[in-house]
């Protein structure tokens, strides 16, 4: 890079713009969701329109965060990064300007496509800026931006929403997207373009109708009744065909869209292993947290919030010890004690009821995001670690759209079982409400649950309902806990992380970009 300034400096001016754009995108995966009752009526939208601000984004990220690497390879990684930070920028002005649902979806959907490069050009820019030994102090760094976006999210939104209006959710990106924007033109170096590379239509096709077909599914199927309804069942098969013909033509192509070199590196194949892992289990736990702490223990929206927050600040101190941590352990050794220790913490959660108290929810959440620190910043470590530096844009681009369709599957599978659990377990426990029940027959019971009054089987009918719902979050629970448990012995697949370094870095060929 030409120019008056250290490259130190510069160095630090790039993460700092990486960083403001990994923020800005993890934040949006979470912080619309708030917001939607309030849209709703300003936007006169139905119930079904409303949700489309929300599948829109998921589905379009979804389907261009596939092409990320092939389009930076070909026009540079500079110029992509830019385009996309302020194409993100004004598509978020846009959604908080939208005066009907036509608007808002539609501008949602440009938010969603410039946005999936965000997290995979963030994360390739800082894996090149740092030596192999500083890579793991890297990781930690860009690791704050991916896992606490979706953390803070919920908090930030309630907050804008009820202190000043919906349009804030998308306009507090303004002024972050635009410090990005100059930032990446100053000090950004520009990548080689090769020209010589040609575009795959049809894997690129087939492969977007099949993710975009199976988001729809998952993001849809709750409010639609899964495999009862047609348009779900449809979009199943338009998924399943999409994919079988993505692989066919790429197995039988000469230049796949997808560069299927990466999957030979087995450091990388654990890592989106276990990235599929994180994906499911951070973002599965996240639906069930808000949910359970406003639903069931009655907290409102910020106070739930705050209390989320503290899972943010035990990721915070693992990322600021886990750079140092793995100078003396194995990277599978952390990983293994995060995966363990998140395990632990859910097996805690089972445990909660209604009166669970604000000291334990703190502590169980400050140890579960530990766990995910010591998790992921290793992981994105070993994940690179071996990669050729030409297949780096494409890998990190693969493994974020591994981590999003893993997050909605997670998502999907723990709602769908909340809810069926949850109404399986009142069927059950209400057969138990009738006047031959003993208990409900004792004179301090009676006293307060009268059966023979309204007010006594509405307070009846509200108890169950809520023993229910604990239930079915406690099964939750126990189903994230045995994933998390099964996935453990998959960590002996991971080499070991010094010996390759040691082996690296006697090379020339992994010199670090300043």
């Amino acid at each position: 890079m030409s120019g008056p300034l250290p490259p130190g400096l510069r160095r630090n001016m790039v993460t700092i713009c990486a960083m403001t754009a990994t923020i800005m995108q993890a934040l949006d995966t979470t912080i619309a969701n708030v917001a939607l009752p309030y849209m709703q009526g300003t936007l006169s939208a139905s119930q079904d329109q409303i949700n489309w601000v929300l599948t829109s984004y998921i589905v379009a990220a979804a389907i261009m965060t596939a092409p990320v690497g092939w389009i930076a390879n070909r026009y540079g990684r500079k110029r992509i990064f830019i385009i996309c930070s302020a194409g993100f920028t004004i598509a978020s002005v846009l959604c908080g300007l939208a005066q009907d649902i036509n608007q808002m979806v539609l501008f949602r959907l440009l938010q969603g496509v410039f946005g999936a490069a965000l997290v995979p050009l963030s994360q390739t820019v800082m894996l090149d800026s740092y030596t192999l030994q500083e890579r793991a102090k890297a990781m930690a760094i860009w690791g704050m931006g991916v896992m606490m976006g979706p953390i803070m999210g919920p908090s930030l939104g309630a907050w804008l929403t009820e202190t000043y209006s919906w349009h804030w959710v998308f306009f507090v990106n303004l002024p972050f997207g635009a410090l990005t924007v100059l930032g990446l033109i100053a000090f950004m170096d520009e990548t080689k373009k090769d020209l010589t590379l040609r575009f795959d239509f049809f894997g690129f096709a087939a492969l977007a109708v099949a993710i975009g077909s199976l988001q729809l599914a998952l993001d849809r199927g709750e409010q639609l009744g899964w495999l009862e309804s047609n348009e779900i069942v449809g979009e199943f098969i338009v998924s399943a065909v999409g994919f079988y013909y993505f692989f066919a033509h790429s197995f039988t192509t000469a230049r796949p869209f997808i560069q299927f070199a990466l999957f030979k590196d087995r450091n990388f194949v654990t890592g989106c292993i276990f990235m599929t892992v994180m994906g499911l289990v951070l973002y599965s736990t996240m639906a069930l947290a808000s949910p359970y702490l406003q639903n069931v223990i009655g907290y409102p929206i910020i106070t739930a919030g705050m209390l989320l927050a503290s899972r943010g600040l035990g990721t915070f101190l693992a990322m600021m010890m886990v750079g140092r941590l793995m100078r003396y352990f194995e990277a599978r050794t952390l990983i293994i004690s995060g995966l363990a220790l998140t395990a632990g913490s859910l097996f805690q959660m089972t445990g909660w009821t209604e009166m669970t108290q604000v000291p334990e929810i703190v502590t169980v959440s400050v140890f579960q995001g530990f766990g995910f620190g010591l998790v992921f910043v290793p992981l994105s470590t070993v994940s690179f670690l071996t990669l050729p530096n030409h297949l780096r844009t494409d890998g990190t681009s693969m493994l974020t759209l591994l981590r999003n369709v893993a997050s909605s599957i997670g998502i999907s599978i723990v709602i769908a079982q909340l809810t069926q659990g949850t109404r399986r377990t009142y069927a059950i426990l209400s057969e138990h409400i009738n006047p031959f029940n003993h208990a409900l027959q004792m004179p301090d019971v009676r006293g307060i649950i009268n059966l023979s009054t309204d007010a006594g089987r509405a307070m009846a009918d509200k108890m169950v309902a809520v023993q229910a719902q604990i239930i079915a979050f406690s099964q939750d629970y126990q189903l994230v806990m045995l994933f998390i448990l099964v996935s453990i012995p998959l960590a002996i697949m991971i080499g070991s992380t010094k010996a390759a370094l040691r082996k690296q870095t006697a090379g020339p060929e992994h010199a670090v970009v300043e």
